[in-house]
């Protein structure tokens, strides 16, 4: 017990520590009023709505509003945001992981796209929600949310709350919307570890992680007391706080747990490219959620939102088919399918902020670079990443966040980007969750294990685990 605490507090120190550096600045002072329209505002998942006044103008803390002021329009769009988004995870992410590992995994990889999505929905009501998106510190939130607590769903005299990220839709509303991208960012991180980790140790590992690296990084961002969102950064809908997050944790899982038995020698192909490819699909319509929801508004800029991640994640799956076709000599059902998730990645930081040009760009970046990062770059250093959480989710992560900050259009996003800011953002996260993981996987490791035993893998997970097969 005392190393987990040991552990746990060194963790803390180095989240606490971000914030001597950046320079203090006056916070702005509450208020409960809304203000008039104005598309032209910061990163709408950083600030409030693109309906609501710019985020120097709005509340620094969660208001009561009257019924009225509540925009239908918006919250049908964020009501269909969130169900696409909790798509993305279950079945979707489910469905494109269980179909590229070996039969006698493919139950227990959906398991766990499954279980985590309770883990993660209930830690999220309880310390999630307000840790990451209450105002606080550079890098926590404050407790005034703690299982919801104040809250107002409806009053007697037709009162409810609003975020003051989210000015015309019902706080639980934008809560529900961003527990789905906490739901499916620990998600991805499984993809790196495929077919030999305890279920215990990943329930365990997801949870904290959850709590201690998710929560911060998503106020250090997105939230506009934490640390980068008030230095600028740009990240519309979670490159660094989803995908480097994950890609990185993902890393530094496959690395502490070591590679699957028989890695390099014996044949692993997926089992199942069909069910694959449907999760790929889903991913993809989901994934309009994920960016156009993160306008936080039914409006203009959700609109280009969709229309740069449709085209996007076009473009990153032709660049990665003609790569392969090109280095490999044929062109793969799972190499198109990877190489609309990279540009599903890579697009995610800028959907608010780039237009047709800076899409086809990051789709291009997107498509070559993880595919090189999956293949050969991963061929180099021999770790046995198993469905390229990193190469794909972290690699396409980092390529999108820098090419926000070179390809931002000031006429779309209404402000300037930073390509030093942007690389500060991908160097706090790779450094939070790569040492924060590394800590937490140690802890478990010396205390209930990590990795199943060799007759166990050997035997598959589906049975040794769950008990459970498919014929």
């Amino acid at each position: 017990m005392k190393p987990m605490l040991i552990a746990l507090a060194m963790l803390f120190t180095l989240e606490v520590a971000l914030p001597l550096y950046a320079q203090d600045k006056a916070a702005s002072p509450p208020s409960t009023e809304i203000k008039a329209q104005d598309d032209s505002m910061a990163p709408a998942a950083a600030a409030p709505s693109a309906t609501t006044a710019p985020a120097a103008a709005a509340p620094t803390s969660p208001v009561i509003v009257s019924a009225d002021k509540i925009s239908n329009g918006d919250t049908s769009w964020m009501l269909t945001s969130t169900a696409l988004v909790l798509m993305m995870t279950i079945p979707g992410l489910a469905l494109f992981y269980g179909g590229m590992v070996r039969k006698k995994n493919v139950l227990a990889t959906l398991m766990q796209s499954f279980a985590i999505t309770c883990v993660a929905s209930v830690l999220w009501v309880v310390v999630g929600y307000t840790l990451a998106f209450t105002p606080g510190n550079g890098v926590f939130g404050g407790f005034q949310r703690f299982f919801l607590n104040g809250m107002v769903f409806e009053n007697e005299a037709g009162k409810m709350s609003v975020s003051h990220l989210a000015l015309t839709i019902p706080e639980s509303v934008y809560m529900m919307f961003q527990m789905t991208f906490a739901i499916i960012t620990p998600a991805l991180v499984t993809g790196a570890f495929a077919d030999r980790m305890k279920f215990s140790a990943m329930l365990w590992f997801m949870g904290l992680w959850s709590v201690l690296i998710y929560a911060p990084i998503a106020h250090m961002m997105w939230e506009p007391t934490g640390f980068w969102a008030t230095a600028g950064v740009l990240d519309f809908a979670g490159g660094t706080v989803v995908h480097i997050n994950a890609g990185i944790a993902g890393l530094v899982c496959a690395l502490v747990l070591g590679k699957r038995l028989g890695y390099g020698r014996e044949a692993m192909a997926p089992h199942n490219l069909t069910l694959t490819l449907i999760g790929a699909s889903l991913l993809w319509i989901g994934w309009f959620g994920f960016n156009a929801g993160s306008a936080v508004a039914s409006n203009g800029r959700a609109g280009m939102a969709m229309f740069v991640t449709q085209f996007a994640a076009a473009v990153a799956a032709l660049a990665w088919m003609f790569t392969e076709w090109i280095t490999k000599g044929k062109p793969s059902v799972l190499g198109i399918a990877s190489g609309a998730v990279a540009g599903l990645v890579a697009i995610t930081p800028a959907s608010g902020f780039v237009g047709a040009f800076g899409a086809m760009v990051i789709g291009i970046a997107a498509g070559v670079g993880c595919f090189f990062a999956a293949t050969t770059v991963k061929g180099w250093f021999r770790y046995d990443d198993s469905l390229d959480a990193f190469g794909v989710h972290c690699v396409g992560g980092i390529i999108g966040a820098l090419l926000t900050g070179v390809l931002n259009v000031r006429a779309i996003s209404g402000v300037d980007g930073s390509l030093l800011i942007q690389a500060g953002a991908v160097a706090t996260t790779l450094l939070v969750s790569g040492v924060g993981s590394f800590i937490l996987l140690k802890i478990l490791d010396m205390t209930i294990g990590l990795r199943v035993s060799e007759e166990q893998e050997r035997e598959g997970l589906d049975l040794a685990l769950h008990g459970e097969t498919v014929q």
